[in-house]
């Protein structure tokens, strides 16, 4: 980085935290106007980024997020991401134009019932209302793709300030719209003027704040992206985002072709879709899953078991290789071969059974496992005390001491 850029990301943060302070932006507007025709929106993402890191909250940074971007607003449009069907920032651009609308649309109805008395008023609203809202739950995997797939790439690359404030903001609108979803739902117990007054700042959060967190993405984030991650990244990315899943209005045309996801993989390392563990790893992880697992191959012999610390039932390596119908009492075999009958047929996908064992209550299930073609390779057997987790009631939202 030249000391020239390092002098105009300096004043850049200076001018931020000068809004920090009150400074009108109106009188700053020139000299950001001035700065950013020489510095892009990664350069932007970069300064508060560091300003995060010297010690100014993100929730601070979130807030003026809004003030500078008013000022910016100009400047940043020269760089809108460019990318054709297919690629991930292309897909995240599409569902935005989606929801733009539904904001729009919203926006509308917020205006209607501001202006409405009573409940004759708005009573077709209130339906157009709520499909509204289910739209804005279903924009949730939008999210989730963004934090999942997108943003630990950018912190790959050094960028978390502005993801950790995207992400701030993807939190502000659930909330937003979970209370608008059960005020809605409770209209019947209100009256029209508590309704209003329950509802209504929500439905103004997501109507106002949609837009504006698409703005600083589209015009901050997404061209950030596009300047420091890699054709081979982005393919991760949108592998990623298809094993993920779509929104239903997501248009199939700018999705393109699925891609497979593939990890990386260090020496000794085993490669699995998802990720790569050592056989160590491996071997750790399944022991310690609260529940005992049990792998039948595709030829009905027992092929591997977990051996948690707490064991429901006895098993021991003399069992590897032997026929899973010879590991049952021979007055229960007929279920083991129809269970087994029914996976291989495809008639099936689970089989479950519940029995108290000296006083604990033991959910027992079998699930057929298949390889991605859809053929029967085995059978997985899974076994889970369940006593305890009966007895859960309410939330509990806090780490014991």
């Amino acid at each position: 980085m030249s000391e020239l850029f390092g002098n105009q990301k300096e004043m850049l943060k200076q001018l931020i935290k000068a809004l920090h302070l009150g400074a009108d932006p109106e009188m700053l507007k020139s000299r950001f106007r001035t700065l950013l025709g020489e510095i892009g929106p990664a350069d932007i993402a970069r300064a508060e980024q560091e300003l995060i890191a010297e010690g100014m909250p993100a929730e601070e940074i979130h807030r003026l997020c809004d003030v500078h971007l008013a000022v910016l607003r100009e400047a940043v449009e020269k760089e809108k991401p460019g990318e054709g069907p297919g690629h991930p920032i292309h897909i995240l651009l599409k569902e935005h134009e989606y929801v733009k609308g539904d904001a729009r649309d919203l926006a509308e109805v917020i205006g209607l019932l501001e202006r409405a008395t009573d409940w004759s008023a708005v009573e077709g609203e209130l339906e157009r209302l709520d499909a509204l809202l289910r739209d804005f739950q279903e924009y949730n995997k939008h999210k989730v793709r963004e934090e999942n797939c997108l943003f630990p790439v950018l912190e790959k690359h050094g960028v978390t300030g502005p993801p950790s404030i995207m992400w701030m903001e993807h939190d502000q609108q659930r909330a937003a719209v979970k209370a608008a979803a059960e005020a809605l739902a409770q209209r019947g117990t209100r009256a029209f003027a508590e309704f209003k007054a329950a509802i209504l700042p929500h439905l103004r959060a997501l109507a106002e704040g949609v837009p504006s967190h698409f703005y600083k993405e589209e015009n901050i984030l997404f061209p950030t992206a596009l300047r420091l991650i890699s054709d081979e990244e982005f393919k991760a990315i949108k592998a990623s985002m298809d094993d993920l899943g779509y929104c239903y209005f997501t248009p199939p045309e700018v999705i393109g072709a699925r891609e497979e996801l593939e990890a990386q993989v260090g020496e000794g390392e085993i490669r699995l879709p998802s990720g790569a563990l050592t056989p160590a790893e491996l071997e750790a992880v399944l022991n310690t899953l609260p529940v005992d697992i049990t792998f039948v191959g595709a030829d009905d012999t027992v092929r591997y078991f977990s051996m948690g610390r707490e064991r429901i039932f006895p098993r021991t390596p003399a069992i590897i290789g032997r026929s899973v119908q010879l590991c049952h009492p021979q007055k229960s075999v007929h279920v083991v071969n129809r269970i087994l009958e029914d996976f291989k047929a495809g008639r099936r996908e689970v089989a479950e059974f519940w029995i108290q064992m000296n006083g604990r209550l033991i959910h027992i299930r079998y699930f057929p496992v298949r390889g991605k073609d859809g053929r029967y390779l085995g059978t997985l057997e899974v076994t889970q005390d369940i006593t305890d987790i009966q007895k859960i009631t309410g939330q509990k939202r806090l780490l014991d001491d």
